[in-house]
């Protein structure tokens, strides 16, 4: 083992020390995010983790593939704050991943978005600040940064109520609320990922939407570790965003196909609903006032009350000389790249190894 890969070890270690004996709640728990996490906490000393979500048959499956008493399973829906409040008593910490996240679901529902990723997350924080919650993370999304789709808008949204709620509470309140950002996690609910692997293994053309389009790459274990970082590092109503390498659409379908094999057509079928060109993580506004903290940007609350006469920043005009942080100006992957961070997915090992 080399020097970083023992200093990255011991880090998660203290990390979740932190943990030990506490008790977390996942909302939307059985989702790519709650299950990889399960898979971080299971063998640490943690008391017990709390799984809540409206899918049943998803907990059964769970409950049945882990049967670990660790784990307590919570049926209720994030709109509905008697549910959040059954499950939120006795919890020290949160991680808030309860979302509707496809794109062109929410164009045609917007409300649906709203009610969920807005209402929903304001019943959370209600929630976790009555019953004295000690740490809560919301994670947001890509999306958020300059949003032009209603899932974007709704995430922006939660961002907004999270962070006013972390600024009425103040700094030595018992609650501490802070955000994550991230952009695509790799074959997780919302990934194009598992679709091109099914249409590759039947035979079938890859759809693409737009050649030129670009995402940002992270796998699940970055966006657990984002979490982590947001909880041991967040101070009330920061927002925690990982530096991540992004790649064109053309790279990933041609990565895929080299690591399958796989002489597939690639079609070209125009860009759906609510679709951006490359996303943004950190707008030009955030990155001004950001901390670049290594491999994370912290970007503090505007801790400004409405009296805007009282407040003067010197050198405010310098904004216009910032740039935002986004999918075509972060460090591009090429194929050799992509497929490198493709094999970091259990997924696609497995599949490349029955091959």
């Amino acid at each position: 083992m080399t020097i970083n890969k023992k200093i990255q070890s011991n880090k998660k270690k203290t990390i979740m020390s932190l943990f030990t004996n506490k008790t977390l709640l996942i909302t939307g728990g059985t989702g790519s995010f709650g299950n990889a996490v399960l898979k971080r906490f299971l063998d640490t000393d943690i008391k017990e983790i709390r799984i809540f979500s409206r899918d049943e048959k998803k907990q059964d499956d769970m409950r049945h593939r882990l049967q670990n008493p660790k784990i307590k399973f919570y049926i209720g829906d994030v709109r509905d704050k008697r549910s959040v409040d059954t499950a939120m008593r006795g919890v020290d910490y949160v991680f808030h991943a309860a979302a509707l996240k496809q794109v062109p679901s929410c164009e045609f529902f917007p409300m649906q978005a709203v009610r969920t990723n807005v209402i929903g997350t304001e019943n959370v924080l209600d929630s976790a600040v009555e019953h004295g919650v000690k740490n809560v993370v919301v994670l947001s999304t890509d999306k958020a940064a300059y949003p032009i789709n209603a899932m974007g808008i709704s995430k922006a949204m939660m961002e907004k109520v999270a962070i006013a709620k972390a600024r009425s509470l103040e700094n030595d309140a018992t609650t501490t609320i802070c955000c994550t950002r991230y952009g695509n996690v790799m074959a997780s609910r919302g990934s194009v990922i598992p679709l091109w692997v099914d249409q590759i293994k039947a035979g079938k053309p890859i759809t693409i939407t737009d050649p030129g389009m670009t995402r940002y790459m992270m796998t699940l274990d970055d966006a657990v570790d984002l979490v982590l970082y947001a909880f041991e590092h967040g101070n009330q109503g920061d927002l925690f965003v990982q530096k991540a390498p992004a790649a064109t659409l053309t790279v990933l379908a041609e990565s895929l196909k080299e690591l399958y094999h796989a002489d597939t057509e690639v079609k070209v079928i125009g860009t759906r609903h609510g679709e951006k060109l490359y996303e943004t993580l950190v707008t030009r506004e955030e990155m001004f006032r950001s901390e670049d903290m290594g491999d994370y940007f912290r970007i503090p609350a505007d801790a400004r009350d409405l009296n805007y006469d009282k407040f003067f920043v010197e050198g405010q005009e310098d904004i216009s000389k910032v740039e935002d942080y986004h999918s075509h100006n972060t460090f591009r992957l090429d194929k050799e790249g992509m497929k490198q961070l493709l094999l970091k997915l259990p997924e696609i090992r497995e599949d490349i190894n029955l091959l």
